[in-house]
């Protein structure tokens, strides 16, 4: 089972977009891209190999992760060592991590934090849970079990944000301006709620979701080249390739070569 997807059930699936498994595989490469999707992941490594984070794609200096690691909402993609054993993870919505973990959005931009940092002993133990789970879906059923208990059930996200969040998502989006006057949030509110709340500028955010909705469309096949620029509204196709390799760090060519199967993430090869 190379990379298996489970959708949450209430109330759960208000706060998280997927969990997921990931089998044994061959790594293609010393490293890999993790391409950014705006919003808060779990990953949980089922073995005691620390997770290497390096600080850029060329460069040697790097840091060694033990045990759940929580990855804030990034812009661009993180660059780790390919994983020696099966992974089990979360990918939280835009702004649902937070009623778990209790720190803001923004303390968490563009970093990575061992989880035992925040839950303590409880991370350590869930860690050991998840490593003696035999199936996947018992492995899934865990981490569903351990984050209902965390939930704070009179946690809502606010409509401010709710309804900014489902603006940045429509393809036919114009300016952030826009979502100002939709929502009635001035430009300061606006920034101040999705920096502590999601963790990125409302622009910064903007350009990933759309970045994400190129990659869905890529990926089955059905656009290509201009007709994909102005299908997700970009100025032109030397604007689209700009962002796209400023987001994965390729060209789209490249990214359908080398990405790994299933993930979002792809091979570094030198």
């Amino acid at each position: 089972m190379p990379h298996a997807l489970y959708r949450p059930k209430p109330p759960l699936d208000k706060f998280v977009d997927s969990f997921w498994v990931s089998g044994d595989y061959v790594a293609q490469a010393p490293r890999e891209r993790v391409l950014p999707s705006g919003a808060q992941s779990l990953v949980v490594p089922l073995y005691e190999t620390p997770t290497r984070i390096y600080s850029g794609e060329h460069t040697t200096e790097a840091a060694d992760v033990s045990g759940a690691i929580l990855c804030g909402a990034r812009s661009t993609p993180l660059i780790i060592g390919p994983p020696p054993g099966p992974t089990v993870g979360v990918e939280f919505k835009p702004g649902g991590a937070h009623p778990f973990f209790g720190v803001p959005a923004n303390a968490l931009a563009e970093q990575t934090l061992a989880l035992d940092a925040l839950w303590g002993a409880s991370a350590r133990a869930l860690h050991e849970r998840l490593m003696e789970t035999p199936s996947p879906l018992g492995r899934v059923q865990l981490l569903e079990e351990h984050l209902l208990h965390r939930l704070r059930h009179s946690f809502e996200l606010s409509p401010a944000l709710r309804a900014s969040l489902d603006a940045f998502e429509e393809p036919d989006l114009t300016s952030v301006a826009e979502v100002n006057r939709r929502t009635g949030l001035s430009p300061k509110r606006l920034l101040a709620l999705f920096r502590e709340e999601v963790g990125l500028s409302p622009k910064t955010f903007w350009r990933v979701r759309r970045f994400r909705a190129v990659l869905r469309d890529l990926e089955q096949g059905s656009l290509r080249g201009a007709a994909l620029a102005a299908e997700h509204g970009y100025f032109d196709q030397a604007h689209f390739l700009r962002e796209f390799r400023s987001l994965s760090g390729s060209s789209p060519r490249e990214y359908l070569a080398k990405r790994v199967a299933g993930t979002d993430h792809v091979s570094v090869h030198g």
